[in-house]
Order: C-alpha cells, then sequence, then structure tokens
C-alpha cells in the first residue's frame, strides 16, 4: 500500500519548509533525494516520504535515472504501487516534452544544444535501446521527433525504408536518427554505423538529407558527423 497513517506534525512542517526551500531557491536549492520528496508528496500525501525517496534514489543511482526506471521496476520498489509511478512517470513526461518543444519549430543545425537537450532529456536514462527519428523541413527547422522502435538491452532493430517512408509522408526534407546506448557508453558500434550507411543511402536515393546519427548515453553522446562517419 502507497498510503499510511495521516502524517502531520513534524511531516507537514517538514514538507512546508521544503516547499519553502523550493520555491525560494529553486531545483538547486535541493538535494536529489529532496526533489524526490516533493514528487511523492503528490502521490503519497499522508506518510514521511523521505525514506522512499533515499531508497530510490540508492536504487537508481539519482533523480534523473529514478524517473527514467521502466514501471514494472519501480513497483519492485517496497512502498511504490501505481499512483507513485504514475507521479513520477508524468514528471518524466513534462521533462520530454518541455525539452522537445524548445527544439521544435527552430533551426536544427544552429539551434544543437536544444536538439542534443533533447536527445539527452529523451533517452540518456533509458534501460533499453530506444531508437528515435528527427524530421526536419527545407529550412532545417525541427517539425516532428517520432520513436521509430524500442530494442533490448543492446539491439534496436531499425528499417531503413520504414524510416524514408515516414519521412515521405511528413514532408520532410532532412532527418537526424538518435538512440540511446544503456551502457551508458555513447561510442558508436558497427552494427550502429552499418544501419546508418543504410539508411543515409536509402534516404539519398529519395533526396532526403541525412544530416547526422547521435548515440546517447550517461556518459556523454557521440555524433556520427563530429566523429567523420557521415
Amino acid at each position: 500500500m502507497e498510503d499510511g497513517p495521516d502524517g502531520k506534525g513534524g511531516h507537514a512542517g517538514h514538507r512546508a519548509r521544503l516547499r519553502t526551500r523550493f520555491l525560494e531557491g529553486g531545483a538547486d536549492a535541493l538535494a536529489d533525494y529532496e526533489l524526490l520528496e516533493l514528487v511523492l508528496f503528490l502521490a503519497q500525501p499522508r506518510i514521511d516520504t523521505k525514506p522512499l525517496a533515499k531508497a530510490l534514489i540508492a536504487r537508481f543511482g539519482g533523480f534523473a535515472a529514478t524517473i527514467a526506471a521502466e514501471p514494472a521496476v519501480l513497483m519492485g520498489v517496497d512502498g511504490v504501487g501505481e499512483t507513485t509511478v504514475a507521479a513520477l512517470k508524468t514528471v518524466q513526461a513534462a521533462a520530454i516534452r518541455l525539452a522537445r518543444e524548445d527544439a521544435t519549430g527552430r533551426h536544427a543545425l544552429s539551434s544543437w544544444d536544444k536538439v542534443l537537450a533533447y536527445c539527452r532529456t529523451a533517452l540518456a536514462h533509458e534501460t533499453t535501446e530506444r531508437f528515435h527519428v528527427l524530421f526536419l523541413d527545407a529550412k532545417n527547422a525541427l517539425i516532428r521527433t517520432e520513436a521509430q522502435g524500442k530494442g533490448t538491452i543492446d539491439h534496436t532493430p531499425v528499417y531503413p525504408r520504414e524510416v524514408v517512408k515516414r519521412a515521405l509522408e511528413l514532408g520532410a526534407a532532412a532527418i537526424i536518427l538518435v538512440h540511446n546506448h544503456p551502457s551508458g557508453d555513447p561510442t558508436p558500434s558497427k552494427a550502429d554505423t552499418e544501419m546508418t550507411r543504410e539508411v543515409a543511402d536509402a534516404a539519398k536515393a529519395l533526396g532526403i538529407a541525412l544530416h547526422d546519427h547521435i548515440i546517447v548515453g550517461r556518459a556523454g553522446h557521440a555524433s556520427f558527423k563530429a566523429l567523420g562517419l557521415l
């Protein structure tokens, strides 16, 4: 069960102080577990959430990794139920949407920091490989991002024809490929390089440019273009 006895007195005072610190100093005024407490307040309003916040941070390694964890894995932590999972995943979805909207409509190549911020927010802490495509118009403005595949811990099936077909449907003039390495090391593998060449060839045949392939991981990111692989 997620809800316990009504936590008044000390709990209420602690929550009020934590909220005040957050509102006055922002997220930087709080430790990871304290920021997580604020989220848990919404899901578990009647108990002391500090022990659970600390347990989640210890289990997953940080705030970002906690909200990015798979629902089934989160549910395996004692004290976490559907309401708590929904609260955590809502925070993750809000962060991804904010980063995506900050990048959408911008000239992708001259707002590269915004593109990378979105890619890292969406994928850096995922525990399985996920493959996304960013679709750009003729002026290289980002018009849409879509998930194209979800795989295992070290592989995602990608079908070049499907990627190009979707680009044509959206009227995209260029694309950027993005996927993550759950290992944390963004170094391209041989399979990554071969798949990128296949997509580039299929896209070029139809007049669509492949600007880059970005691999993100907790340790940073790798750009095929920067590495001279495109």
